[in-house]
């Protein structure tokens, strides 16, 4: 008798831009992917030039481009899972949102505008974009507090305005909304909520600096879990303790800051 094939795995589309360092963005989420067992497959939306000091530059893709790449992989190989990053312009996001509208799997929208170093990364014009076109098509949307300021006018200061910030949020249209506590002080703590449901998950603060690439990597976690089947908050749960680890093993790279460590499970 003939061995049986191996099945592949869990198949997972990143729509993010570059990170040439390596730490954040496409490179992040392929990582993170394979770290929890997926086969991450990409789409590229720009190119930056990027290390541990910032971004030096970058290049948006053409949304034929981000169009092309797309049907490349969903129409042959098929996909599972979605997650989106750097989306730069609007005129990528309404790509994207077109894109995505009949997917038919779970998507995590992480609504990226400004990188760990504080560069931006989503033009100002694009934010209104976000919030009509692609929140609505999230299963899961992932800001920080700053992304969730831009999007909702809301700067939380504390967990009761997360609660209103989600309330907000929720509103555009995404079926949950996890907000990320991790620039508050104390705990690191994000408020997980579809309106109905509240799941807080929280973690001991790690002191280290070396955290570039943190909301690719707990996004990117995500979309593996529901990939896997997981529900949403049992999928948050997994992808949280994972980017806890990641962050505790975060190490120096160049002369800024330096990466989580995607591969801490295999190097513990």
């Amino acid at each position: 008798m003939p061995a049986n094939k191996p099945t592949a795995p869990p198949r997972v589309l990143t729509i993010a831009g570059s990170d040439s360092g390596g730490g954040a963005g496409i490179q992040a989420d392929l990582k993170t992917m394979l770290a929890l067992g997926a086969h991450g497959m990409s789409v590229l939306t720009a190119v930056t030039a990027q290390n541990s000091l910032g971004v030096q530059g970058a290049w948006e893709l053409p949304a034929e481009a981000v169009r092309a790449q797309y049907r490349s992989v969903v129409d042959d190989i098929g996909v599972q899972a979605v997650k989106t990053g750097m989306l730069a312009s609007p005129l990528l996001v309404e790509t994207v949102a077109k894109l995505l509208s009949d997917v038919g799997v779970p998507v995590v929208v992480d609504p990226v505008s400004v990188s760990k170093h504080g560069d931006r990364l989503l033009a100002d014009d694009a934010l209104d974009a976000v919030r009509t076109a692609l929140l609505p098509l999230a299963t899961v949307a992932t800001p920080n507090l700053d992304e969730t300021a831009e999007l909702t006018g809301i700067k939380a200061t504390g967990e009761r305005d997360m609660c209103r910030a989600a309330e907000q949020l929720l509103s555009y249209g995404p079926r949950w909304v996890l907000v990320k506590g991790g620039h508050l002080p104390g705990e690191a703590v994000d408020l997980l909520t579809d309106g109905t449901e509240q799941h807080w998950f929280r973690a001991p603060r790690h002191d280290n600096r070396h955290t570039h690439g943190t909301g690719c990597t707990l996004a990117s976690a995500i979309a593996v879990g529901l990939a896997q089947g997981r529900a949403v908050p049992e999928a948050v749960r997994l992808a949280k303790e994972y980017v806890t680890g990641a962050i505790a093993a975060g190490f120096a790279l160049g002369s800024g800051l330096g990466p989580v460590d995607h591969g801490w499970r295999t190097r513990a």
